[in-house]
This record gives structure tokens, C-alpha cells and sequence, in this order.
């Protein structure tokens, strides 16, 4: 089993790591916790607190600057928490060396968004007349650009299937689901990439909460290995959040899938050494 200081390093750059990718730093502890012994059903309901921490720690900041797309979140909000609920209760129910090849699978979703790893930002964008009425607009301030950025999102209900569908993966496998939530941004909402990893921290929380009341309430929660993950991924997450700012769309893009690439292969040859 890991002890305390092995799992404060791992999480400290899990956050950190999470933070600016959109990842949520679960997403890295998870399959990091297992090759130190730890079970995956505990290394998962762990997780979803350290998710709840990284939110917490790198949200404030983005919201603080202007990065976060308050709005949009809180209406996707509503379908990643009916997911994570879904999710979480799926997993006590499931093998756990199936969870490894879960884990694999749903993050290779994350090269979907290759094509567009080019693209500093969104262009012509066209709101459909839901977007309109919700009024699903805003601007940031890019200082890798040095101007002022105004962007229009579009699709909002079928982002919202999109983020139900993170949501399940999320509570599902104890991870922030980001690496789906940041696809879903991007490509269907059209959002930029800055905005899509600052919003994807922000929803993370409220979806973790969700799915890390399941795992309370079912045992597999221990406190013990939670707390120092907690405790990691905050000082991550916070230090992550200062850094994003200074780095193109594309240097966050191209972090974002090395980073999910690691963790599938990772994840698969786990599951078949079981």
C-alpha cells in the first residue's frame, strides 16, 4: 500500500498536470495509485474527492481571471451530476479488472479533437436559437494573444447529452471525465480551448460530489488515502491555474493528449495483467 508522502507527490503533479490540461487530476492518480497496490474501486472513490480539490483549487483562479464560462456551466452542470449519480452506482456492480479497460476506452475519446489541434481558435461559429436565448456568449483576455478574445457557443443540447455521457464515465470511474468534457467543449459547443479547460475544472467539482456520495455510502471510501490526495491535488491544481494563461491553445492541446496517451496504455496493460 502507498503511504502518505508517495501519495502527496503523485497528486501534487497530478494536479498540477489536471489543471491545465482539463483533465482533472484523478485522471493521472487513478492509474498511478493501482502500480503503487492500491485497488482500483479505492483508488476511484478516492479520486473523486481529489477531483472535488482540484476544482476547488483551479477554478477559483480561472474564475477569477475570466476564463471560466460561468453560464455554460452551470447548465451542463445539470446533465454531468444525473450522469455521475448513474455512473458511481454502476461500479459497485462492475469486475474490477474490467474497470482498466473502461478507463482506457473512455479516454480514447480524447483524439477525437485531433484535427483541430491547429486551430488557435474557433471560427465561424453560427448559434442556434437555443444558444441564443441562453445567451451562451463571452470574451477572456489571452495573454499568450494579447488581446481581448470574444467567442459564441452553439449546440447546447447536444452538449448536454455529450456532458451526461461524461458524467456516467466520471462517477463511473472516479475521474473528472475531462478529457471527454474538453472534446464535447470544443467540438460541439465550439468552444476555445482556454475557456474549454478553465470550464471543465469548474464543472468537475459538482460532478465529483455527486458520485463521491455513492462511494461514501458504499464503503469503498477511505479517508486515510482521500485526504493526502486531497490535500496534493489542491497545491497542483492551484499552480497549474497560474500557468495555463501563459501557454498557446495548442501547447495545451498537445500536453492534453500525451497525457491521456500515457494513462490508456497504462490503464490497458494493467487490465491484462489483472
Amino acid at each position: 500500500m502507498a503511504g502518505v508522502i508517495e501519495v502527496l507527490v503523485i497528486s501534487i503533479f497530478a494536479g498540477f498536470i489536471g489543471s491545465i490540461t482539463g483533465l482533472g487530476g484523478a485522471s493521472i492518480t487513478t492509474p498511478l495509485l493501482t502500480l503503487l497496490g492500491i485497488p482500483i474501486k479505492n483508488a476511484i472513490a478516492a479520486g473523486m474527492v481529489s477531483i472535488i480539490a482540484t476544482s476547488s483549487g483551479s477554478a477559483s483562479g480561472y474564475v477569477r481571471r475570466g476564463l471560466s464560462d460561468i453560464k455554460a456551466a452551470m447548465f451542463l452542470e445539470m446533465f454531468t451530476i444525473l450522469g455521475a449519480i448513474t455512473g458511481a452506482t454502476v461500479t459497485l456492480y462492475v469486475p474490477p479488472r474490467l474497470l482498466y479497460f473502461f478507463f482506457a476506452g473512455f479516454l480514447l475519446t480524447s483524439f477525437i479533437g485531433l484535427r483541430t489541434i491547429k486551430e488557435e481558435l474557433p471560427t465561424n461559429v453560427s448559434q442556434d436559437r437555443l444558444a441564443q436565448w441562453l445567451d451562451l456568449s463571452g470574451s477572456y483576455y489571452d495573454d499568450r494573444l494579447g488581446r481581448e478574445v470574444r467567442y459564441h457557443l452553439t449546440n447546447p443540447l447536444l452538449g448536454g447529452g455529450g456532458m451526461f455521457v461524461a458524467g456516467v464515465a466520471a462517477g463511473m470511474l472516479g475521474i473528472g471525465a475531462g478529457a471527454f468534457k474538453v472534446a464535447v467543449h470544443e467540438l460541439v459547443l465550439k468552444m476555445p480551448s482556454k475557456v474549454s479547460s478553465a470550464t471543465s475544472n469548474f464543472i468537475i467539482g459538482m460532478t465529483a460530489l455527486a458520485g463521491a456520495s455513492v462511494y461514501f455510502n458504499s464503503g469503498l471510501l477511505y479517508l486515510d488515502l482521500a485526504a493526502p490526495m486531497a490535500v496534493g491535488t489542491t497545491l497542483g491544481a492551484i499552480a497549474g491555474s497560474r500557468i495555463l494563461r501563459r501557454l498557446s491553445n495548442r501547447s495545451t492541446r498537445i500536453l492534453f493528449l500525451v497525457v491521456v496517451l500515457y494513462i490508456m496504455v497504462q490503464m490497458v496493460v494493467r487490465g491484462v495483467m489483472g
